[in-house]
């Protein structure tokens, strides 16, 4: 059996090297191993949605957010994810927990217009 420890690290180093489809294999082993580790689910998050599978990252980062409510980081990544899905109401509840950073205002104005009708510019 592999060590959580030793998947997780070599997920990670995957993800910081920028392989993300190749990180979410070691990531998804660490997950299954260890679900409870909202670290590793956070990474695996973070790699499916750098390979733009945005509703499996959305899932993972929905399951910190049962076991973090507060992570404002998983929060982010979490609107980021639902508003490249389209689910632009859902994504600005998200995108809106740190207001003061310059980022997550830009990404909650333009959820909040999306789920006005408006269709502001994508980046």
């Amino acid at each position: 059996m592999e060590d959580v420890y030793e998947l997780f690290i070599r997920g990670t180093d995957l993800l910081e090297a920028g392989h993300n489809h190749q990180a979410t294999i070691p990531l998804a082993r660490a997950r299954d191993l260890a679900p409870d580790k909202t670290s590793i689910r956070e990474a695996l998050g973070r790699a499916l949605f750098g390979a733009q599978r945005y509703e499996e990252a959305a899932e993972e980062f929905q399951a910190v957010i049962d076991r973090a409510p507060t992570n404002d980081y998983a929060l982010f990544c979490l609107g980021r994810s639902l508003q490249l899905l389209g689910r632009h109401a859902e994504a600005r509840q998200a995108a809106g927990m740190q207001p003061g950073r310059r980022d997550y205002r830009l990404y909650r104005d333009r959820a909040r217009a999306r789920a006005a009708g408006d269709d502001p510019a994508e980046e």
